[in-house]
Formats: C-alpha cells, structure tokens, sequence
C-alpha cells in the first residue's frame, strides 16, 4: 500500500515544522538557565562564522552592514526550517525517518556546542532536551492525526463497529444478507468503504480504503492535526519568550541603568571652538552611541552582569591580577576623545565613529601586574571567545589606551561591550577593541595568535591615513553654482594636518579643516566649490601630521585596510 500518498505533503510538513519549533523553544528555554551561548541555533552560527572564508566574510560585511549577523541567523532559521518540513514528509511513511531526522539535527547542534572554547557537558542540555521534545511532539501530532507508526499509516476500521454495525458484518461469501433489499444495499456500500479487518477466525479480509467525502482517507484527522500544531506553536513561543528573559537581557540591562560612574581623575581636554562646523548632512563630531557602528563576531550580544565580572592579566607578567567591576571603577578614571576604525571599512566606508570614553589606562593596570621582558602582544579574549592581539609597545606609550567602561557620558550599551571594553587610539578594532574583554594574556606574537590573525589579516593593525566625503552624497542631484563640499579624515595617533578636495581631475584645492582637541579623532572638512551643469567627479585626499599624504592606489580592506581616494559623482543642473 503506498502509505505515503494517505496524508497530504503540506500534513507532514507542518508537523515537522511545529516539532522543530518546539524543539528550539525549549532549547532557547533551557539556554536561559544554562547560558545564551548554549542555544544551538547560536552555536551552529557562530561555528558558521569561524568556518567563513574571509573574502565571504567582507561580502557580508559590505553587503549588509550591521545587519549581518541578522541575516545569518535569519538564515541558519530558514535552513532549519526547511529540514524540520522535509522530517515530517519523512515521517508520513513510518516515525522512525522522523526520528532519524531529528538525530541528525541534534548531531549538527550538540558538535556546534561542544566544540566552543570552554565548553562543558552542561552546554548539551538545550540541544539534547530540545531534541528530546521535537521526538514527543512529532509522534504526538502523528497519533492527533490518526497515523499510527507515521501519518501516512491507514487506521484498521472495523466495518461492525458504529452505527452500520447490523448491515456491515457480512463478508463475501458468508452467507450473511442482513434484512432484506436493504440489507444488501448496506452491504455494497459498506463493501465500498471497508478497510483490511480482521475478523476472529476469519483471517485477515482486504477491502478498499474508507474515504470520506473529498480525497483525504479516513485515518487522517485534519481538525485533531490543526489543533494540536496551535498548541505546538503556543509552547514553542511561550517558551522562547521566556528563555529569552531568563538570559538575562532585562537583569543585566536593569544592573548597566544603575552603575554610578565616577567622575574622571584626568577628564578629557575642552574642546576648542569650530570643533564641529554643523553642516547638514556631515558626520557629528561626536557620533551618539545609536549611530555608532558596530562590527563583531557575536551573533548574540553577550549579556555579562558586571556583579559577576573580573578581568585576568597573566602570561608574561610579575604579579598576576584579577580585578573586578568595583576594583576598576575605583582606580583612576580617564576621560578621552577618541575615534574607532574597523578594518573592513572600505574607502570611503561607514564603519568609523567618534566617541568620549572614560576608562582606566590600560598601561596603569599592566603596570600593575609588572611586564616581563620579551613580552610584546596582548592577547585580549571577550567573554564569548573572540581574541585579539595588541602590541604591547603601542598600549604603553603614552596614548589613551583604556580599559574602557563609558561612552559619550554614560555607562557602555551592551551591544558596545558593556561592562568593559578594550579602547585603543591609532588601532584598527580587530587588534585593539576587544568587547565584553575578560581575560589579557601578556604573551608575544611568536607565541600566540588572534581570532583573524590565521584568518589572512596582518597580526598588527596601524589605522591608515582617511578621508570621506559626506555632503554631498555619491548620485545627488544638485543645483549649478556654489556647492558646498564637506567631509571627515582620520589619522589617529598621527592627526590630519591637510584636505584637500578636486573636481573632475583638475587641480587640488586646500579645504578648511575644523579644529580637533588632539591627534586621535576625525576632523571635519570643508570647501565651497563653483559647479557648472553638468555631471561631475568630487575626489578627496588626506595629508597627516607626518606628512604623508593618501596613496591613490584602490586596496581591499583585507590583510591590513583600505586604501585610495574616495570618489563621488554628481549631477548639476
């Protein structure tokens, strides 16, 4: 009998969707007590992320921002969502394919999980319980849909039972006619409808397939399956939500509300008037913690409570040290203007921002623990995993490298690394900018290497000399005659001395440049530029303090930065 044909496909499908819910519902429960990294859909990401070739990596990057991880995740959704359909397609036939299934899933998951760094046996409890629940719910949508060993089984409907009973019980040549011309109308029509019955010694008699009106088979039961995947789908839910609370999202958001931040022992310099030439449509001086960009590998953002955080510096060291949130808030606090550079911006990119930082130095901490000789990176890990490696040299000559705890005058968002964060003025991020930083191994780059480091990235990540136009933006449509042209440049620890600004490949003009409170933040630019009608090519270029002026040659981010002039058109009419 072909078994598979007695359900419909869209049937099973949607068991094995609703027994797939469920399973990450509970999963993302459990994790809620166990930890949010444990949640597989998280771990199989992250797994996906670490085996990412880095060219893959900057298309998602360039393609979608911030929003990347989203879209990973959105997508690791989608798969799975695909595989829970086809498992319940599989278990139409027999619940041992759906059971198969639901192995393998859990095989992806619990592999994802436990080959994280620091991974224990817990760490399995909401992949294996998630697991466990799919397997029930499966087989309980099967029977509320009457298949027995799969929904695709046929139910044994014994024709004697229910109210045809008197005319039902004769078999061919039984002998048995019932009452009558009625009788044997009942008989025909219920020989119609039968199904393989046994009856006692009799053996076994088959008959056609009950049906009922339409083209579904008598064995399945569509309000029973419908009714119980809304109770699926209410547990699923019901169950994320709360597991979602229980990781600790509203504690840890309620605990950043209420950190009193001291006032800085050494706050940051005034900032000089003209800072910020407030042309609409170009970049803020300061960039609000809102807008600032955030580029990392954590699909999740770590929810760490600073009650429970400490920092360890070890390795190379003396004396070492373990501070918590309290030991560091109590330290001297420095307050500094300091703008970030991700090295997948690419020229003329969004990913840089300026910020006021309040931190304890990071050399009065290494200090501290007392630097051995020979020790020149620190490998800084985040609480979630991710490592990255800073020249010692750079962390202690003198710049406002912090251990940061505050942004633009407030406790740090958690998306941005609360409690503690590592800030580092002339670094790209990836070797300096460790968030939700734990751990600092003092070690040598001889010995140890970072998270991008094996990835294809330089081990070592000076900022290269920028500039970027804001106003007006690449494809406007602008009004001939006096324009106004305006932008930032960075060269942070170095600072930009000189812009300058052309229009269709003539000659370079000198822009006016805004006043900065140091070498470690953008600058703001500015000039007024006669345009003709007609389409035009704006170019800019940066000089630094060192006297080195942007190189026109176009590079990829990837190992060490971009590089080359950024370059709008526009149209004047």
């Amino acid at each position: 009998m072909q078994r598979n044909e007695m359900v419909p496909v869209w049937a099973g499908a949607l068991a094995g969707l609703v027994s797939g819910g469920v399973a990450l519902g509970i999963a993302q429960l459990v994790a809620g007590v166990v930890g949010p990294e444990t949640f597989p859909v998280v771990a199989v990401g992250d797994l996906t992320v670490d085996l990412t070739p880095a060219p893959l990596k900057e298309f998602a990057i360039r393609t979608f921002g911030e929003n990347d991880k989203a879209v990973l995740v959105g997508g690791v959704l989608v798969v799975l969502a695909g595989i829970a359909a086809v498992i319940g397609i599989l278990a139409r036939r027999t619940l041992a394919y759906g059971y198969a299934g639901l192995a393998a899933f859990g095989v992806v998951g619990l592999l994802a999980v436990l080959t994280r760094p620091d991974a224990g046996v817990l760490d399995a409890l909401p992949t294996v319980l998630g697991v466990a629940a799919a397997v029930w719910t499966l087989s309980w949508l099967v029977r509320r849909a009457g298949g027995g060993q799969g929904l695709g089984e046929p139910v044994l409907a014994d024709s004697r039972a229910g109210t045809s009973a008197t005319t039902a019980s004769a078999t061919p040549g039984s002998g048995t006619t019932g009452h009558g011309g009625a009788g044997e109308a009942a008989e025909d029509a219920d020989a119609r409808r039968a199904v393989a019955v046994r009856h006692g010694d009799d053996g076994a008699v088959e008959r056609p397939a009950v049906m009922r009106a339409g083209t579904e088979p008598h064995g399945f039961d569509r309000r029973r399956l419908l009714t119980g995947v809304a109770g699926g789908v209410v547990v699923a839910g019901a169950a994320t939500v709360l597991g979602r609370q229980l990781g600790g999202r509203q504690a840890v958001d309620a605990a950043r509300v209420g950190v009193a931040l001291p006032k800085a022992a050494i706050p940051a310099k005034p900032l000089p008037a003209g800072t910020d030439l407030r042309i609409n449509g170009l970049s803020p001086f300061f960039t609000k913690n809102q807008d600032f960009y955030r580029v990392d590998t954590a699909l999740v953002v770590p929810q760490v409570n600073p009650a429970d955080w400490t920092l360890r510096i070890h390795g190379l060291v003396d004396r070492p040290v373990e501070l918590t949130y309290d030991d560091l808030l109590k330290m001297p606090l420095t307050e500094a203007d300091v703008t970030l550079t991700c090295v997948s911006n690419e020229v003329g990119g969004p990913y840089v921002g300026n910020a006021r930082w309040l931190g304890v130095r990071m050399a009065e901490v290494l200090r501290r623990a007392g630097l051995r000789s020979g020790a020149d990176m620190l490998l800084s890990t985040s609480t979630d995993g991710f490592t990255c490696g800073t020249p010692v040299d750079v962390v202690m000559d003198g710049r406002e490298a912090l251990f940061a705890v505050a942004m633009n005058g407030e406790a740090l968002p958690v998306e941005h690394g609360f409690p503690v964060r590592q800030v580092v003025p002339g670094l790209y991020g990836y070797v300096s900018a460790t968030k939700w930083v734990v751990d600092v191994k003092v070690t040598t780059f001889d010995a140890d290497e970072a998270y991008w480091t094996p990835r294809g990235w330089s081990a070592k990540g000076p900022i290269k000399t920028q500039s970027r136009i804001d106003v007006p933006g690449s494809g406007d449509s602008l009004r001939a005659g006096r324009t106004k042209i305006a932008g930032v440049a960075w060269a942070q620890h170095t600072g930009v001395d000189a812009v300058e600004v052309r229009v269709d490949g003539g000659q370079w003009k000198q822009a006016t440049l805004a006043q900065v409170p140091g070498p470690d933040t953008w600058r703001q630019w500015s000039i007024d530029w006669d345009l003709a009608a007609g389409d035009h090519t704006i170019q800019v270029r940066a000089t630094d303090a060192s006297g080195y002026t942007q190189t026109e040659q176009l590079a990829p981010p990837a190992p060490d930065g971009a590089t080359g002039w950024h370059t709008i058109t526009v149209q004047a009419a």
